[in-house]
């Protein structure tokens, strides 16, 4: 017989969730009005320059994650830590790209990945932050380094 999980795993598991879909919500809505604004400054988002889409994506991603985790009462600094689990993969993948390492396509999916892994090694980090031990907007102990 299986073990039934608890309630905080359950909470953890629906954060991430939570998480996911804010970012490819953020990436829907908000990528033609980026495009735009990408434009109206001189730059393209196009695949012809993959280090601007990698940046637009990453932006598009982290902006409505962050809007989520204040709507739901998390503090600045594990809200700080979501983003920079989001930012950190795109800048290196934007590096890749400005190498010429990978094309965009590619660096685009490893991107992705990196990110959800990057999210899932913050939250196991702050286990009681997202799995509903604390609550939320409460100050937190810092991690040690």
């Amino acid at each position: 017989m299986q073990p039934q999980p608890t309630h905080s795993t359950r909470r953890f598991f629906l954060h991430y969730v939570e998480m996911i879909a804010a970012m490819f919500i953020g990436m829907f809505a908000l990528s033609k009005p980026a495009d735009l604004l990408f434009s109206a400054l001189g730059a393209s988002t196009s695949s012809q320059h993959p280090a601007m889409m990698l940046f637009s994506m990453g932006v598009t991603m982290t902006v409505p994650m962050i809007a989520w985790m204040r709507f739901r009462g998390h503090a600045w600094r594990p809200t700080n830590e979501m983003a920079a689990s989001m930012l950190i993969p795109t800048f290196a993948a934007m590096a890749l790209a400005a190498a010429g390492v990978m094309n965009g396509g590619a660096l685009m999916g490893i991107e992705h990945v990196a990110m959800l892994a990057g999210m899932l090694i913050a939250m196991l980090l702050r286990r009681d932050e997202y799995s509903g031990g604390d609550a939320h907007g409460a100050p937190q102990q810092a991690i040690a380094a």
